[in-house]
């Protein structure tokens, strides 16, 4: 990458463009930070969606029309593969892209652009950013790009979420689910094997998104007999959330209050307002039985009453997650 030297306005500008990203006013915040020193006229920002695997204008401004078939067009390429594997942005009617800027840029008076990849710190890519002017950009102009680049990924970046108040704690795995059962992963969370392994909890999410809860808090047996500790979290996936989705999270656990897994069968039943012999029913067990493991749940919990009990095991997701 060409070396430039930095001024104070090129450092308030970049700083102003994190700013603006981080914020939420992202790309059109971002941009007009970036024009402080970069004179680009118009800018695109297409988002490569990995639920998907397709390209997709996200945010324009400038230009007279965006031509829906665009993004995808210039992602087939070779001379985008290239800037792919160098990161370093493409001058407009580089060798390969001629056909391309002709029959969408050029029409309009464009004369000069780039095309800047955008990788994330952790090296996954989300996406482009088209810039372009009537006049020609400044030499620097690729080196700008360069600079701020993983800033401006952010804007193309489809698997953040917005995620309601209560947020996640740290430790997590997570995946996010739309409600047509679309997998994303989740900015900011380690994916989640456990949870991609098992069909049910697309189900699961498709369940909570439909219901009146902001979020769920469970015990998962996974199919490899290890307790995880689950939470469910309503929130809006892909660009600015668009979509409805939520959260599934998960971390190993040991089962809490030294419980047992048939103890923990009987108290998420308490937990639906079962009675001991609706719980002996549909467990296969006796009533005796029943109440002696009750018992044994009320001494370990430190309740006196179902109500206190029910009340405990929803608060702290002491409740075995039906996934059936």
């Amino acid at each position: 990458m060409d070396q430039i030297t930095l001024s104070a306005r090129h450092l308030h500008a970049f700083t102003e463009v994190g700013f603006e990203v981080a914020g939420g006013s992202g790309a059109h915040g971002a941009m007009t930070a970036l024009r402080k020193i970069v004179p680009v006229e118009a800018y695109e920002f297409v988002a490569f969606d990995p639920a998907t695997g397709r390209h997709r204008s996200l945010v324009s401004s400038g230009y007279a029309r965006v031509d829906e078939d665009a993004a995808e067009e210039y992602a087939r390429l070779d001379p985008y593969r290239r800037a792919m594997a160098s990161r370093v942005p493409l001058p407009m009617g580089s060798p390969g892209t001629e056909l391309y800027y002709r029959r969408h840029l050029e029409p309009y008076g464009w004369r000069s652009g780039l095309t800047a990849p955008l990788f994330v710190t952790d090296g996954r890519y989300t996406g482009l950013l088209h810039v372009n002017s009537r006049e020609t950009l400044p030499p620097e102009t690729s080196t700008v790009l360069s600079a701020v680049s993983s800033t401006l990924a952010h804007v193309t970046d489809l698997t953040r979420c917005v995620i309601d108040p209560f947020g996640l704690p740290p430790g997590f795995h997570a995946v996010a689910f739309e409600r047509g059962g679309r997998r994303r992963s989740v900015a900011g969370w380690p994916p989640s094997e456990a949870i991609e392994r098992e069909p049910a909890m697309a189900e699961l999410a498709a369940g909570f998104i439909d219901s009146r809860e902001l979020s769920r808090r469970g015990l998962w047996l996974d199919s490899s007999g290890q307790w995880r500790e689950v939470r469910v979290h309503r929130a809006g996936v892909g660009f600015h959330g668009a979509i409805q989705g939520a959260v599934v999270a998960e971390r190993p656990c040991a089962l809490p209050y030294d419980l047992t897994a048939r103890e923990v069968e009987v108290l998420t039943r308490v937990a639906l307002g079962d009675s001991n012999p609706q719980i002996a029913a549909a467990l296969v067990l006796s009533v005796r039985t029943v109440t002696t493991h009750l018992e044994h749940i009320f001494a370990k919990l430190g309740c006196d009453s179902r109500t206190r009990l029910t009340t405990k095991v929803l608060a702290e997701g002491l409740c075995r997650l039906d996934l059936s």
